[in-house]
């Protein structure tokens, strides 16, 4: 009977199912109501995340590492999808009717735990060679020191940002800097758009997840390029708050993308 089931999941994992271009307006509409069902667990699993980012930043300002913080905040997104994993497991024990708290959260490293760990170590490839760009560039652009005033601005954060995002010398900087990410973040949000709540629900392999969702991103091309924008905006609204937005935000994407994974992955037969 396992054997059976398992065939069937990997069958179904080789199709991708189609969805309306309007459909990621629906999958925020059923994440929102995941947080609300989950009473609680959905924002204070996104709240450890945002506590945690902020503890990052404030570690990159006590030591003016202000060139980390634009690759890093662009890197947590590259490797969101498994920071997401607890609340997939919440998502799926909901449909199913089943209380949820946040042990139910972590309790989702338990399931395929070899193939989400090695999904994991994928997306961590992506986000290391993201940051090892990055500096690279800014060597590059501007030596070993970041350039930290403009004018009158003071050595921080912001004089940072006015010398390096508010100027027209540096926009060529820029121009690379965003190409190159948008490149990656592209080829990641192919392979990990439903991947990793797949790897939640079924007892497949990563590189089936992987291809599942790369098809799947293919297929519907304009429906999940709304979802990627949709994702960047919300994500960048969260950042932008200070990362206390990411209490919010993070779990309503999580919970979307789960919905989004039952849209177009067809249920296993039998």
């Amino acid at each position: 009977m396992a054997v059976a089931e398992e065939s069937a999941e990997k069958e179904a994992a080789a199709q991708a199912g189609s969805v309306s271009v309007g459909a990621p307006w629906g999958w925020l509409a059923a994440g929102w109501e995941d947080i609300r069902r989950s009473r609680g667990t959905s924002l204070v699993w996104g709240g450890l995340f945002a506590a945690a980012g902020l503890v990052l930043l404030l570690i990159l300002h006590r030591y003016g590492l202000y060139n980390l913080v634009l690759p890093l905040v662009a890197g947590f997104m590259l490797i969101a999808p498994l920071l997401a994993v607890g609340l997939y497991h919440v998502s799926r024990e909901l449909e199913h009717g089943r209380p949820v708290g946040v042990a139910t959260a972590l309790g989702a490293w338990r399931r395929n735990t070899g193939q989400v760990a090695l999904l994991g170590f994928v997306l961590g490839l992506f986000f290391l060679f993201w940051i090892r760009i990055a500096t690279l560039l800014f060597a590059l652009f501007f030596g070993s020191e970041p350039p930290l005033a403009f004018g009158d601005a003071p050595p921080d954060l912001l004089g940072f940002v006015q010398n390096v995002i508010l100027t027209t010398r540096n926009l060529f900087f820029l121009v690379i800097g965003c190409t190159v990410g948008a490149a990656l973040a592209a080829i990641v949000f192919a392979i990990s758009a439903v991947s990793a709540p797949m790897l939640i629900d079924r007892e497949i392999t990563a590189i089936e997840a992987i291809v599942f969702s790369f098809r799947a991103v293919r297929r519907n091309a304009v429906a999940m390029l709304l979802w990627a924008v949709l994702i960047v905006l919300f994500t960048g609204a969260g950042l932008i708050a200070g990362f206390v937005g990411l209490a919010v935000t993070l779990p309503l994407i999580a919970h979307a993308t789960w919905h989004a994974y039952r849209d177009l992955a067809p249920a296993p037969a039998g």
